[in-house]
């Protein structure tokens, strides 16, 4: 498992958030506080502060630098 520091500060950049991790069939969690999503549900992100950075922990270590090149727009910090 890795986990990293996303922002996801506006609708747009939900929406091409979780149709990019759609791509890949592991799981992927959000992290936010004490509360725990799954970051392909666009109703669940919306239910998080987006003003914060939140913490993306992503289930494998298959394809880890595929996945992070394509997370590279949303990532602040690994």
């Amino acid at each position: 498992m890795k986990t990293v520091q996303i922002s996801l500060n506006s609708i747009g950049k939900v929406k091409s958030f979780v149709n990019t991790i759609s791509q890949f069939e592991y799981d992927f969690d959000l992290i936010s506080g004490r509360y725990v999503i799954d970051a392909k549900s666009i109703m669940g992100i919306f239910s998080l502060d987006l003003s914060k950075p939140i913490d993306l922990a992503i289930h494998t270590e298959d394809n880890l630098n595929e996945i992070l090149e394509a997370l590279e727009p949303y990532i602040i910090s690994q």
